[in-house]
């Protein structure tokens, strides 16, 4: 009992660092959103009105100026920036008309349901190939070709693919659309490809160096088969890479959702993010942002738990 008050106040220490942590990366990422779309060139106050083809009149691009506060310097507008940031606000999208809060949310389900299932699939085909291939040479051989191949070819190749084989040829899958669950299976295999071949290897090298170790050969002499050992002794050892890896692959299944999203004419944060960039709508491109670094850093803090869970000895580690 003593003990476990003991190490509260450590582990609020620990949350209070990571939470402080947290809200550096969200700092970090939104001051670069916002140095970098103004770099890019171009008059916001045009882009607001329409663009080039509005013709906007030089009153209406000054009443707009006025609105945004882009006629202050911009440290003051970085400030202000800022301000609405700590207080939740996001903003409103230039050419939505529409709070980023309300934008991203309206978008946020496809992508959570593409993320999800893609993670998922691809965790599961990472597991299973290094269960079935680990210490076994013939298998090993042809499963890391696959996997050399599924990294090395570009999510949108493996989705154009897919489509040619299973859409427009066998019709097994509709080719664009949100609708029904047979519409995400070809775009989570193309999002799960990739990742997988990555988490295939590092798994199946834990794998062999786990089932070498004195606990495994402890295991076959009391009598457990190798199917047992596999699953219940040497594949915890083997998951601390893998869970040292998720946060790299919550990155890749950012990034490769805005090509799968945008191969498969799907809605979701990545056709918004590339058609806010497009149209220079820095709130929604901020918003997005914002919410990618947070959600990385909670995964992040996350699994800094979860690997106490796993590895015992890492409980009296720092966070």
């Amino acid at each position: 009992m003593a003990g476990g008050l003991t190490r509260m106040p450590t582990l609020a220490r620990r949350l209070s660092r990571r939470l402080a942590l947290t809200l550096i990366a969200m700092w970090g990422a939104a001051t670069l959103a916002f140095a970098g779309m103004r770099l890019v060139p171009g008059d916001p106050a045009r882009v607001i009105a329409g663009g080039v083809q509005a013709n906007a009149t030089p009153q209406v691009l000054d009443a707009i100026r006025d609105q945004y506060g882009l006629r202050e310097p911009v440290l003051v507008q970085y400030g202000v920036f800022l301000g609405r940031l700590l207080r939740g606000d996001l903003g409103e999208s230039y050419q939505l008309n529409q709070s980023v809060s309300g934008v991203i949310l309206d978008q946020l389900g496809p992508t959570v349901a593409l993320a999800a299932g893609a993670s998922a699939l691809g965790f599961s085909l990472a597991v299973g190939a290094a269960l079935l291939t680990a210490g076994r040479p013939g298998p090993r051989v042809v499963s890391r070709a696959l996997e050399f191949g599924s990294i090395s070819t570009p999510n949108f190749w493996i989705g154009i693919l897919l489509l040619a084989a299973f859409s427009f040829r066998l019709h097994w899958f509709p080719v664009i659309g949100d609708g029904g669950l047979s519409a995400l299976v070809l775009p989570w295999v193309a999002l799960a490809l990739p990742i997988a071949g990555v988490l295939a290897q590092v798994t199946r090298e834990g794998l062999e160096r786990a089932l070498g170790q004195p606990f495994a050969l402890t295991a076959r002499a009391r009598g457990a088969t190798e199917h047992r050992v596999r699953l219940r002794h040497a594949l915890r050892h083997a998951a601390l890479p893998v869970l040292t890896l998720s946060g790299w692959a919550l990155g890749e299944l950012l990034a490769g959702a805005v090509v799968v999203e945008t191969v498969f004419a799907r809605q979701g944060l990545g056709h918004v993010v590339v058609a806010a960039v497009r149209g220079r709508d820095f709130p929604v491109v901020t918003g997005v942002v914002v919410l990618s670094a947070l959600t990385f850093s909670l995964v992040n803090t996350a699994l800094d738990l979860l690997y106490r869970l796993v590895d015992p000895r890492m409980r009296q580690a720092a966070l």
